[in-house]
């Protein structure tokens, strides 16, 4: 065999692994080599201080709220999303006009820069002139302090990442649903078989692929949150809606610990491997592949 062919799928992927390489494998453990450093960001000279950053981090009241804020934040986010888009992917998952524009006005959102769509809830939101306090006004019930309030401020984050994100959970969950064949529909309707039952033992077990999916992405990307708070929140009030890339942010360019950044990146990716290891090991041998 030429020399050439024996080269071509090496030459041919080089470029990727290389990309991948440079990218993302190098910055990780760049990453955990800094976390084992005292640095400023400045100064030429990094200090060596091991495992102090870590203990520091674990021992910081704020870092456990932040890292608690950012499991809640991931929890309601995924689960509301997940839900919410397939119960809508079922309903729109039919042929006609009306269908097809509803599927477009959910899936806008997703196209639309982030940074555009805080801007836009933080005027929704505004406690005195915004418009859901003046819907509730209309309905008789009490104004609510979205953003300003300990208590509510982490929910309206996730109500706009709910908002933001269902329109493209909702167009993977109707590609699902066509996927599907007809014929296990017809012989359930042979059969008699309810909706509920329908859903539970065909439509949900067929979709395990395409939920499976969107649970990792999802989970991934809620851990990853941080435009929305740089723009609505500064991770306030009272360090209420402050997460973990927001805090990486804050004490990296803000405070210039660059050590103490990078051990809370550290715990960030072991958090995030550690979600989806056991995500896949709990729940992949249910995914039924047809």
């Amino acid at each position: 065999m030429p020399v050439w062919n024996r080269l071509r799928p090496y030459v041919m992927v080089g470029p990727a692994i290389i990309t991948f390489t440079i990218f993302f494998i190098y910055p990780i453990f760049y990453m955990i080599y800094l976390s084992l450093y005292s640095w400023d960001f400045v100064s030429p000279e990094k200090d060596f201080v091991g495992i102090d950053n870590f203990v520091e981090l674990f021992d910081s009241r704020e870092f456990r709220q932040v890292l608690g804020n950012s499991l809640n934040y991931t929890l309601l986010t995924v689960s509301l999303t997940i839900v919410l888009s397939l119960f809508l992917a079922i309903w729109l998952n039919r042929k006609g006009m009306f269908y097809g524009i509803v599927q477009g006005a959910i899936f806008s959102p997703h196209i639309i820069s982030l940074v555009s769509v805080s801007l836009v809830w933080m005027w929704l939101m505004d406690p005195q002139f915004g418009l859901l306090n003046w819907i509730l006004e209309l309905l008789g019930l009490p104004k609510l302090e979205w953003l300003s309030n300990p208590k509510s401020s982490l929910l309206s984050l996730v109500i706009v990442a709910v908002w933001k994100g269902i329109g493209f959970n909702t167009l993977v969950f109707i590609a699902g649903l066509q996927s599907i064949p007809k014929d296990m529909y017809e012989a359930a309707a042979l059969d008699e078989s309810g909706p509920l039952r329908t859903f539970y033992k065909i439509t949900l077990p067929m979709l395990s692929p395409t939920l499976f999916f969107l649970v990792i992405i999802s989970m991934i990307g809620s851990f990853q949150v941080f435009e929305t708070i740089a723009i609505m929140t500064q991770g306030g009030p009272v360090n209420s809606t402050n997460t973990l890339v927001f805090y990486i942010y804050q004490y990296g360019f803000r405070f210039f610990k660059i050590g103490y950044a990078s051990a809370a990146g550290v715990v960030l990716l072991v958090v995030v491997g550690v979600l989806t290891l056991v995500y896949f090991k709990l729940l992949s041998r249910k995914v039924h592949y047809r």
